[in-house]
């Protein structure tokens, strides 16, 4: 048929059709590769933040969770832990090097997951690899499971900093026109602040390099409450 989008689901759908999907399990096969976030640490904001007691205790949704590292550092601050991603390269791994969180196989947006609501949602580099359109399935993602008074914390590419893995700045409208993500997807300060305006900032920044935990300063780490 080709007449068959009859909801806002099926042309998301249709949407994703337009972009390569990226190689997840071929990208985790290889563990011995120079990739920084495949070593074992938690990002340097998360185990920070968590140091600091800034965020509200319970349970911890992770949003494309790799092989684990900040699931991990979840679970051992006592959160119990949903983890979720595409790779089932990537969930092997995890699921392998252990810690108490519970690892899911599955799309983000079609997950089933074992709780409604959670206190915490985290996403370290997931949503800057979504296209354009699936920003409106993340904001309903994070509507519909981030409880009242929840936080959400999220670190992706920044815009501006000239670094060759930071991340595309070509204009939404040019990346459907490419039919690419260019590798993913840069923001600004001001970009994020304006998709989460219907959070409370509490911190947004670089990351910081040298603390002895991941962190590389192309990386924006961001703290949002909802309110």
């Amino acid at each position: 048929m080709n007449r068959d989008i009859r909801s806002v689901e099926d042309l998301l759908r249709m949407l994703d059709g337009l972009f390569e999907d990226i190689p997840w399990d071929g990208f985790y096969e290889d563990r011995d590769r120079p990739v920084p976030f495949f070593a074992d640490q938690p990002d340097e904001n998360l185990d920070a933040w968590l140091r600091a007691g800034s965020l509200r205790k319970g349970r911890a949704l992770e949003l494309g969770c790799g092989p684990g590292r900040n699931a991990r550092r979840l679970a051992a601050a006592g959160y119990e832990v949903d983890a979720v991603d595409r790779s089932r390269t990537a969930i092997a791994w995890a699921a392998e090097r252990g810690g108490g969180a519970r690892f899911h196989h599955a799309d983000i947006f079609a997950v089933d997951l074992p709780h409604e609501t959670y206190d915490l949602v985290y996403d370290s580099g997931c949503l800057h690899h979504l296209a354009p359109h699936r920003r409106i399935s993340y904001l309903a993602l994070l509507d519909r499971h981030l409880k009242p008074g929840g936080h959400f914390g999220l670190v992706c590419f920044a815009a501006g900093t000239g670094d060759a893995g930071s991340g595309t700045e070509v204009p939404d409208a040019q990346l459907y026109r490419d039919r690419s993500l260019h590798g993913g997807l840069a923001y600004t300060p001001d970009e994020l602040r304006r998709l989460f305006d219907g959070y409370t900032e509490v911190e947004l920044r670089p990351m910081r390099a040298n603390t002895g935990q991941f962190g590389v300063p192309f990386l924006l780490a961001g703290l949002f409450r909802k309110n």
